[in-house]
């Protein structure tokens, strides 16, 4: 995708990235770095009970633009499908031009369908707080500042919402992250799928400057 298709902060962070590597320059548009990009986190000490002979079940979670959040999630054994989206707000605004605008209440998010014979929600939610965003940060992720990229938890369940409240609890109680756990945990909230051109853009397009330097050593972390 051509870099100036993009609005907004991240549109800016790209093309500043493609400029850089044209020059040879050193990059800083993150906060994380590669060697950042993976944090030894606990396993959670509540998870759901055993998945019985549920064939599938969906986790949705926000933590900063969602094409590094379902690239991710995309390489995760156990997962099935990841959709990028929105969630937190109104069926009538969730297109990616107003949920930019930071007023929808909505924020980019991803819907992950997974096999929990495989994979447990409880570990589904440590690769969430280990590797795919900074949980310390509610509104910033990376070059990427506005409620629209929140640190959040949707819940799908009362045992996700258990499991996740736990866990957040879990984490701060041992000072994992040396600062306080902010993520959201906002439960009963609708997802909607994001446009076509948001769908698999880590997968499309590895070598693009944002996903190059922001996300690519999160899914080399995994």
């Amino acid at each position: 995708m051509n870099v100036t298709k993009l609005s907004g902060r991240r549109g800016r962070a790209a093309l500043l990235a493609a400029t850089l590597l044209g020059t040879g320059a050193a990059l800083a548009l993150s906060s994380r770095s590669s060697a950042e990009a993976s944090r030894p986190v606990p396993a959670a000490a509540v998870d759901e009970p055993a998945p019985g002979t549920a064939a599938s079940e969906t986790a949705v979670l926000a933590g900063g633009c969602f094409w590094g959040v379902q690239g991710v999630f995309q390489h995760v054994k156990g997962v099935e499908n990841a959709v990028s989206g929105y969630a937190g707000g109104d069926a009538a605004t969730a297109h990616y031009d107003e949920v930019s605008t930071g007023t929808t209440g909505h924020a980019e998010s991803v819907k992950i369908t997974f096999d929990p014979h495989r994979i447990s929600y409880g570990k589904i939610l440590q690769i969430y707080f280990s590797v795919v965003h900074d949980p310390t940060e509610l509104n910033r992720q990376g070059p990427d500042a506005g409620t629209q990229y929140r640190s959040a938890i949707f819940p799908t369940s009362e045992d996700q919402a258990r499991v996740a409240t736990a866990y957040k609890a879990q984490l701060n109680k041992e000072g994992v992250f040396g600062a306080a756990v902010v993520t959201k945990i906002e439960p009963g909230k609708s997802f909607y799928p994001a446009e076509e051109h948001h769908q698999d853009f880590l997968a499309r397009n590895p070598y693009y400057p944002y996903i190059a330097i922001n996300d690519m050593p999160k899914v080399e972390a995994l």
